[in-house]
């Protein structure tokens, strides 16, 4: 299988003195997803939690919905023209009756680690009929437990004190207890990965649930809590103009720039109780 951090020869400079020297890097590699064995998109992630990120990316889209719609996730022997197994395409079998995600799903191009939705034809495409309401989710959250995450997400992110370079998604209860955390070069694969962990786990719908993400709160990852049913996304960086809006109509609580006691609560900020 890939490996999660590699080692590379650097030029390291320091106060005008420069020397040569080891570094650790995230790994960055392709993995194909596929279902039923038919190529479904190419996404640009950090090896590792491979089966969690492609079923969490199909119930992104709205394909899967329980741990039951799966049969089977396996890497694809024979990836390579050399009959080897490259651990970089993994396909998804699918319950009799579910069915597969629809051809205009299609990737053309692959998606990159930074850009999960490049892929996407349209706007429309993107605002995929969720399966779970979370408008009338009953968590409530207090201020001082969403104060305490960004810290609890970091003190469990292994990978990131040796390279400095990957991003975090968490998984908490509303009494700010980890339940899952995940890291990816990618913002979207590490929500990805926490998703398809809890349907694998038959934990969906995640409700009275805190998503909280290491960066900024794009669309992306506001339509990913919403189709996993997760009430409340906190990030510490700034939302989105289009994150907020979907965060207001699809009822989910929306906290952004979440910084030590400080904190911009966008949307459907009675969940934060007082």
């Amino acid at each position: 299988m890939g490996r999660v951090t590699v080692r590379r020869r650097v030029l390291r400079i320091r106060n005008g003195v420069g020397e040569h020297r080891p570094d650790t890097l995230a790994a960055e590699e392709p993995m194909e997803i596929r279902v039923a064995g038919r190529p479904l998109t190419v996404t640009m992630r950090t090896p590792g939690d491979d089966f969690d990120l492609a079923v969490g990316f199909l119930v992104s889209e709205g394909v899967v919905h329980a741990a039951d719609d799966v049969v089977a996730v396996r890497y694809c022997a024979g990836a390579t023209a050399d009959g080897g197994n490259t651990y970089n395409v993994v396909d998804v079998g699918l319950a009799p009756g579910v069915e597969p995600p629809d051809a205009s799903l299609e990737r053309n191009f692959y998606t990159t680690s930074s850009c999960g939705l490049c892929g996407k034809a349209s706007l429309d495409a993107v605002r995929t009929t969720a399966a779970w309401s979370v408008g009338d989710d009953p968590l409530r959250v207090a201020p001082e437990v969403l104060a305490a995450l960004p810290d609890r997400l970091r003190a469990a992110q292994r990978v990131f004190d040796s390279t400095g370079g990957l991003h975090a998604a968490g998984l908490f209860t509303a009494a700010g207890e980890l339940v899952c955390l995940r890291e990816d070069v990618g913002r979207h694969n590490a929500v990805d990965k926490v998703v398809g962990y809890a349907l694998r786990s038959g934990l969906l719908p995640l409700r009275s649930t805190v998503l909280m993400v290491s960066g900024r709160a794009s669309f992306e990852l506001v339509q990913k809590a919403v189709m996993a049913g997760i009430p409340l996304l906190a990030a510490v960086s700034a939302p989105s103009s289009l994150a907020v809006d979907l965060a207001a109509e699809s009822g989910l609580t929306l906290v952004g720039f979440l910084r030590g006691t400080s904190m911009n609560v966008y949307t459907g900020g009675s969940r934060v109780a007082g």
